[in-house]
């Protein structure tokens, strides 16, 4: 029997890193978990408050393919809040995860063959969705020079006005570069310029270590802006996004909805509007977490990693492994192997350039990540 060609897509390599710990726990052995981006934190104590609220209150139907109104609402409110922007609850389409959102935002706006810029290295799945559909992704690349973010010059060397889309995170998923904000108005200025749909990957918001976070709707009603509960918010299992949609994109993105998706969970819609209210938790978490990033870079070096992205953001340490390895695959497998410690190679982030390259996630407890440095620093040692 044939089978589409659009399963033909590669693995994203930080699950299977998941699985292979998972089964060394199986087994009695530990593991020190620094390869997913999850917060080690549970839910806010209001959103479960809220969930067993709507359990009794028995408000578990189906919901607007768009989102309950309450939380569309509070979503408002946050950006005027946060960021000083005003929108309408009709421009936010409540999404399961930020995944669902991107899936909708690339159907709504490209067709096959379209070209859309993503980041190298990157989050692996924006190639991956935009390769299943059919359209082509133009790797841009960064490095250190620009702080891995894209400059225009580099804009034009992929393609410049041949693009129909740009996508940029920032903080970015796998190194915590920032765009400041004068680099974001220049790009946005550039697409609008060249007709280039802007994509605002925002979803590590809040969670940054001494620079400001800008969204990119403040600038642009035209660019997308793609946000989820589960990176500041804690919540990465409740499955739970949304999307700020400029005005032409609103009826093809809720027509996709309904008909992919229904509606968004309910429970974690209604448990999701009190995340607002839960600051004072979440920002205690942001605060372990920038604790976590200053060991890290205190430790890791000692280890002999001393090259790394930005970190500005997020949770992550994108650390350069070359002269250790130039398989990072099989360097990550045996590190789990020989110390417990889980990371990411950066294959899963960088085909090119990857394989010299891991992500150590920093969103574990301070004792998992000062004793991860411990034993990195005794293994890498034995390694030289």
């Amino acid at each position: 029997m044939k089978i589409s060609n659009r399963g033909a897509i590669p693995p994203f390599i930080v699950m299977d890193v998941m699985k292979a710990a998972a089964e060394r726990e199986a087994m009695g052995a530990g593991v020190l978990h620094m390869e997913v981006g999850q917060p080690s934190t549970p839910a806010p104590g209001g959103v479960i408050a809220a969930a067993k609220r709507a359990l009794d209150g028995d408000l578990l139907g189906y919901t607007l393919a768009t989102g309950i109104l309450p939380l569309r609402q509070r979503i408002v409110r946050h950006y005027l809040e946060y960021y000083g922007v005003t929108l309408s609850p009709e421009r936010i389409c409540v999404t399961t995860g930020s995944s669902a959102a991107f899936l909708l935002t690339f159907l709504a706006a490209f067709d096959p063959g379209d070209k859309v810029a993503i980041l190298r290295p990157g989050y692996p799945c924006y190639r991956n969705i935009l390769g299943a559909l059919d359209i082509e992704a133009v790797e841009v690349p960064v490095g250190p020079d620009s702080r891995f973010q894209p400059t225009l010059a580099a804009l034009d060397a992929a393609g410049g006005g041949d693009l129909d889309g740009l996508l940029i995170a920032s903080p970015a998923n796998p190194t915590g570069s920032m765009l400041r904000e004068g680099e974001l108005r220049a790009i946005l200025n550039y697409c609008r310029a060249r007709n280039i749909r802007y994509i605002s990957d925002e979803i590590y918001h809040q969670i940054t270590y001494g620079g400001a976070t800008s969204t990119a709707v403040a600038h642009d009603e035209n660019a997308v802006v793609i946000n989820s509960f589960s990176k500041y918010y804690s919540m990465t299992g409740w499955r739970l996004g949304w999307m700020v949609l400029p005005e032409e994109m609103l009826r093809p993105v809720e027509r996709l909805a309904q008909n992919l998706f229904i509606s968004a969970p309910s429970l974690a819609q209604h448990a999701a509007v009190a995340a607002f209210d839960c600051s004072g938790e979440l920002d205690a978490n942001v605060a372990r977490y920038a604790r976590n990033r200053d060991l890290l870079l205190a430790e890791l070096p000692k280890a002999g990693l001393d090259r790394f992205a930005p970190a500005d953001g997020a949770f992550y340490i994108y650390a350069d492994v070359a002269k250790f390895t130039d398989d990072a695959v099989a360097f990550c497998a045996k590190m789990l192997a020989q110390t417990g410690v889980a990371a990411t190679p950066g294959n899963d982030f960088d085909p090119v350039n990857g394989a010299s390259h891991v992500r150590f996630s920093f969103a574990g407890s301070e004792d998992d990540m000062a004793e991860a440095c411990r034993r990195l620093r005794d293994w890498l040692g034995k390694e030289t």
